[in-house]
Parts: structure tokens; C-alpha cells; sequence
């Protein structure tokens, strides 16, 4: 590529981060050079070093993806895929975005599995897959169920799965938290059961940055008055679908961590730790079905 080109390039960056800097988004030059990436086919090291093709169809999705960008749709939606747990996984609006705290509910579960390496696993709202198939790829002799009340979301999580070859122990249902919709058969027992659920407060959402209120799905994300509501139904369902000593590894909201264990104990379960995220604020409630 010549230099003129290459300076080309770096003069649309800056101006494509200006922009987006201007519509309050934080991380400007970083997302202006990721989607010229994305525009040219090329990785970001390419844009840095000046290393790409600066065609008239670069610089047309450059543009697009920049104007879209600048009404704040996120990134990830854009790229069409986001890093979780080291892996890879294919995105649309139909999923949420996996955040680094769910990390952690992953991290957890592995543990718990490494003393029990044939564990089967249900992963409640699964939305790409993201938790689901991170347990069965680091834990090969797992078999996982995911479930998620949207066909749309199943969609994707089904070719995250192919993509990490673990389809085979990844069985992906239609279902409304423990209620099967897809006609097929009812859910059995599990050594554990996994959830990063829906858990905000209806009136938290107008507060929440454009880039999830106004893109990511509700469906994902509003859990009624209180943000509790599908612990309610998990806990309630939780000692029907949990073997003996079963273990119940859920994300919760930033304050939400006292409640949603006061919930598990009521239904019988027993809370075994609460484990803080990277802030320092209790994120992940553990709870055990104690066995006859």
C-alpha cells in the first residue's frame, strides 16, 4: 500500500473518531480503527501499521458502519461478534452482548465440574450460547442444555456451537426458563444448573447507555418490578430440576445479591458463597440442593 494511502487511511480515522467521540462514545479511536478493519477485511494490527486496501468499497462501509456507529448501535452488533472466554462468538440483535461478569459465573462452574467431569449442565437463557458452550468447551466430557424462550436467539447460539464443535454436547431447546416450548420432551435433572438472566428493575432501563436500551434485546434484560422476577421462577424450579447436591450458579444485579439468596433459601435451597465481580460488588449467587 503507498503512503499516500496509508495517510489516507489515518485522516479517515481521526475524522471517524471525532465523530463518535462527539456522539459521547468513549472508546472512539478504538472502535473508528476496529470497523475500518472490519470495512477493509483486515485486522486492526493491518489498520495500524497502514497495511490495508483503501478501496472506494472501503471507504463506502467504513462510512456506513461509522454513521451507524454514531447513533450508538454497539460495536459488537456491527462486527457481528464478540470475545468471551477466550472464544469467539457470532453475534445479532436477537442476543445480548456477553459481558465480562458472566465470566465468572463460567469460571465457578468449572470448578464445580472439575470434580465431576461427566456433570450434565443447564444453561438457562442462553442467548449466543456464550456461557453454554465456554462450560463445554473447557469441559469435554460435559453435556450441556441451553435454553432460551427466543428462536431467534437459539439461531445463533446453534452456529456458535457448530463453530466450536461441541453441537454434539450442546442441545439447544426452546423453552421459557424451565417450561419447554418447542413441543419436545421435559426437562430432566441436572448436577448444575447455570443462568445469566434477565435481572434489571423495569424503570432501570430508561437510565441504561442508548447502546443497550435502545439496541440490545428487552427480552434479555427486564426482570419486572424489582428485577427479580425470573429468580422467583428459577427458584422455584430449581429443586425439581436439580440432582442431589446439584449446584444453582446465577449472575445477579450490581445489590441484588441478598435477595436473590433469601429467594434459593426459601425454596429450599442453601447458599454456599456469593462471589464479588471485578468492581468488587457481589455478582454471582451459588446455592446447593442438599441430598437426602
Amino acid at each position: 500500500m503507498s503512503e499516500v494511502l496509508a495517510r489516507r487511511a489515518l485522516e479517515e480515522i481521526d475524522k471517524a473518531a471525532r465523530r463518535l467521540a462527539v456522539s459521547g462514545i468513549e472508546s472512539a479511536r478504538l472502535d473508528a480503527e476496529l470497523l475500518m478493519a472490519a470495512a477493509a477485511g483486515v485486522t486492526r494490527a493491518a489498520v495500524i501499521t497502514g497495511s490495508i486496501d483503501l478501496s472506494p468499497a472501503t471507504l463506502n462501509n467504513f462510512a456506513t458502519m461509522i454513521a451507524r456507529r454514531e447513533k450508538r448501535e454497539p460495536i459488537a452488533y456491527l462486527l457481528g461478534r464478540k470475545e468471551f472466554y477466550s472464544l469467539d462468538f457470532q453475534l445479532s440483535p436477537a442476543v445480548l452482548i456477553p459481558r465480562p461478569e458472566s465470566e465468572i459465573v463460567v469460571a465457578a462452574a468449572l470448578k464445580l465440574i472439575a470434580g465431576a467431569p461427566d456433570a450434565r449442565v443447564l444453561d438457562i437463557g442462553t442467548g449466543s450460547g456464550a456461557i453454554a458452550i465456554a462450560i463445554a468447551v473447557n469441559a469435554p466430557r460435559v453435556r450441556v442444555t441451553a435454553v432460551d424462550i427466543s428462536a431467534d436467539a437459539i439461531a445463533v447460539a446453534s452456529r456458535n456451537a457448530e463453530y466450536h464443535r461441541v453441537e454434539d454436547r450442546v442441545t439447544l431447546r426452546r423453552a421459557d426458563c424451565f417450561d419447554i416450548l418447542d413441543g419436545g420432551s421435559a426437562l430432566g435433572s441436572f448436577e448444575l444448573i447455570v443462568s445469566n438472566p434477565p435481572y434489571l428493575d423495569d424503570a432501570e432501563l430508561a437510565a441504561l447507555e442508548p447502546d443497550v436500551r435502545a439496541f440490545e434485546p428487552r427480552v434479555a434484560l427486564s426482570a419486572g418490578a424489582g428485577g427479580l422476577d425470573i429468580f422467583r421462577r428459577i427458584a422455584a424450579g430449581a429443586p425439581r430440576h436439580l440432582a442431589s447436591d446439584g449446584e444453582l450458579i446465577v449472575e445477579v444485579a450490581a445489590g441484588q445479591a441478598a435477595a436473590v439468596a433469601r429467594l434459593f433459601e426459601a425454596a429450599g435451597l442453601r447458599v454456599v458463597s456469593v462471589i464479588n465481580d471485578f468492581a468488587g460488588h457481589p455478582r454471582v449467587v451459588r446455592a446447593r440442593r442438599s441430598g437426602a
